[in-house]
């Protein structure tokens, strides 16, 4: 692979080789789902066949779950509870509750003090002399409960809980044998405080390590950032809420998102290392190993989110440790996990520049030679969005935004860049695919067996320039700083910059906003990580305020993503039409998918319950965001949130 000149050497490496179980070692049992991605290498695979290709059709509801029947707020999307030995445990926002996972009956709840836990809890089966524990993250302290009984389990850094040491960490910690690795939920202004990733111990609660994800003087990756724009550099955090691992070489990876600001570092001039990298560091000490970075100098907010899936392949006959690694740009990098090397090639591409004062446009960026791209990377004008594609005045919107833009656009494929607009210029819009879309929080699954990735991406653009900050414009995210000179175009008025969607009022008078780009929309994917070839795409979701013949267009599906299993099925919701499907491993055929009350807009999972039987559940929340719930006709919040279980008939 031909490096950018600012990407350092790859630190050589003299690993033992070792076949991966269940992607990551440490096997969990064939009946539970115990992390968040099932197993340390975040495989989502499970061995279960109960339920298979012949059999899925049957499914039905077993039981469902309020997880908030007074109603509050929506603080749930994206949570995956865990199951261990037939018992559930799941966050509710102000408290954890254990569930008998093959009825859904409470068995405890513990009341969360001191702030809210999200997305899901951590497992730590102990170390012989210690119980397991349960952990959770309030923000500012990582807090143990007794799996048995829900109590406060006060043995744990002497009263439960251990003060996590700098930036807050609103989710749980990814637990590596006695190690318990958390990321940094800070803010996106372009200073202020780190992202750096730290480790404590899962015995004590005692600080065990911080990596320096933007590298400091004498670092590994120092040299990638020009003109002392490391210094208080805030952003490029693992901001997501759980990683994975690699016992054989006790290798812990993380995915380190952009450096603040999104779209401007004219004051951070560089490829930026560690921003949008992915980063190899010993699990026991924090020592850097390796890195790959998918973007150099983002100014797209591209940052990468979900962690890589590990996995084994075959090339021309040999055995190569591998992960893939996929993002918002909408692409796959499958690397020998040991080195970080493309196992299947990646080049770097001569990209496009603009003409912002004092940016730093980095003059090529890497894209893997297999796979090909999952989401599209190129525009020109027949892609926009027709009436035989939706409807007349879906059209019509669109062409009225492009418009509203001057009617030319500038794109050029991958990575295009956005053009300063100055008061009184005529406008000048970049369109870029895919803008947010790829694939997001998601991530991927594998059947480690066979070594095929499946993943899911959405299709979207985004459309607009960069401009001068106006001190009382809207750049979205608070991110007003009085240094900052440019930003992305305010997000109101006149040419503001925003997704390639327009919104428009349908037969019955109600008004929706559909991506101008023509369909599919979102997409599932199998990818043969041996050969780097897309086996099968197929289309995921359907748009209901589309008419009858025209719903087929695939959706948005940023916020989940799919499971695999033994009896040759993939599971996955994720798409805003609140249905959970089963596709055919093989084929990417649709087998069996249920309506739900609210979107799943998360990660299912698959389990035995303590009567012996395979259950598919999955949280149904409506949204993934937190926000104001609906309300009913008295003005109470009503409930959005709901635990769903299913399994084959008796």
């Amino acid at each position: 692979m031909r490096r950018s000149r600012l990407t350092t050497i790859l630190t050589a490496l003299v690993l033992p080789a070792a076949a991966l179980a269940q992607g990551g070692g440490e096997t969990p049992a064939p009946g539970d789902w115990p992390r968040y991605a099932r197993d340390l290498g975040g495989t989502r695979f499970s061995p279960l066949d109960e339920i298979d290709t012949g059999n899925v059709a049957q499914l039905e509801q077993a039981w469902s779950y309020r997880l908030r029947p007074d109603g509050g707020a929506g603080l749930l999307g994206g949570t995956v509870p865990i199951v261990i030995d037939g018992v559930m445990y799941t966050p509710l926002g102000n408290a954890v509750v254990a569930l008998e996972a093959h009825t859904g009956k409470e068995l405890w709840r513990h009341p969360v003090q001191g702030g809210l836990v999200r997305r899901a809890v951590s497992y730590w089966p102990g170390d012989g002399t210690i119980g397991p524990r349960l952990f959770y993250s309030i923000g500012s302290a990582l807090v143990a409960l007794d799996p048995a009984t829900g109590a406060l389990d006060t043995s744990f850094a002497g009263d439960g809980s251990a003060e996590i040491e700098g930036t807050p960490y609103g989710y749980p910690p990814t637990i590596f044998g006695n190690v318990m690795m958390i990321g940094a939920s800070n803010a996106e202004m372009p200073r202020g405080p780190a992202g750096n990733t730290r480790a404590y111990d899962a015995r004590t609660g005692k600080k065990l390590w911080e990596f320096n994800s933007v590298a400091q003087p004498g670092e590994v990756g120092h040299e990638t950032w020009l003109d002392d724009g490391w210094k208080d550099r805030s952003g490029t955090n693992m901001w997501i809420w759980y990683t994975t691992a690699d016992p054989a070489t006790d290798t812990l990876y993380m995915t380190i998102g952009s450096p603040s600001p999104n779209y401007y570092g004219g004051d951070r001039p560089g490829a930026n290392l560690f921003g949008n990298s992915l980063v190899a560091v010993d699990a026991q000490t924090g020592k850097y190993k390796w890195h790959f970075q998918t973007i150099h100098h983002d100014l797209w907010d591209w940052d990468l989110p979900a962690p890589p899936v590990l996995f084994d392949v075959t090339v021309e006959g040999k055995r190569v440790p591998a992960l893939a690694l996929t993002g918002k740009p909408g692409l796959m990098y499958i690397l020998n996990r040991e080195t970080g090397e493309p196992v299947h090639g990646v080049n770097e591409h001569f990209v496009a520049s603009a003409d912002v004062p004092g940016e730093w446009y980095s003059p090529t960026q890497p894209i893997p030679v297999k796979p090909a791209p999952l989401s599209r990377m190129h525009w020109n004008p027949e892609d926009i969005v027709s009436a035989q594609d939706t409807t007349p005045e879906h059209a019509a919107a669109c062409r009225a935004l492009l418009d509203s833009y001057g009617g030319t656009f500038f794109n050029a494929g991958p990575f295009t860049p956005f053009f300063l607009h100055e008061p009184g210029d005529p406008p000048r819009a970049s369109i870029n695919l895919p803008h947010n879309g790829g694939s997001n929080w998601g991530g991927s699954a594998v059947d480690p067996a066979r070594g095929i990735v499946f993943v899911n991406t959405s299709e979207s653009g985004s459309i607009g320039w960069i401009e001068k900050r106006d001190p009382k414009g809207d750049y979205g995210r608070g991110t007003a700083d009085s240094n900052q000179l440019y930003d992305r175009g305010s997000l109101v008025g006149p040419g503001a910059y925003s997704s390639f969607s327009a919104s428009f009022k349908t037969e019955d008078g109600r008004t929706v906003n559909l991506p101008c780009i023509r369909p599919p929309w979102g997409r599932l994917h199998a990818v043969d990580g041996n050969t780097g070839e897309i086996l099968w795409s197929k289309r995921l979701g359907i748009t209901e305020d589309l008419p009858e013949g025209k719903q087929e267009t695939g959706a948005n599906n940023t916020f989940g993503g799919p499971i695999v299993t033994a009896g040759g099925l993939v599971f996955i919701g994720a798409t805003s039409d609140r249905r959970l499907r089963a596709f055919d491993a093989a084929s990417g055929e649709i087998l069996w998918q249920k309506e739900l009350e609210y979107a799943p807009m998360t990660v299912p999972i698959t389990y035995r319950g303590k009567d012996g039987k395979q259950y598919v559940a999955v949280l149904a929340s409506g949204s993934s965001f937190a926000g104001p719930p609906p309300r009913g006709p008295d003005g109470k919040p009503l409930n959005n949130e709901s635990l769903v279980a299913f399994a084959l008939p008796e």
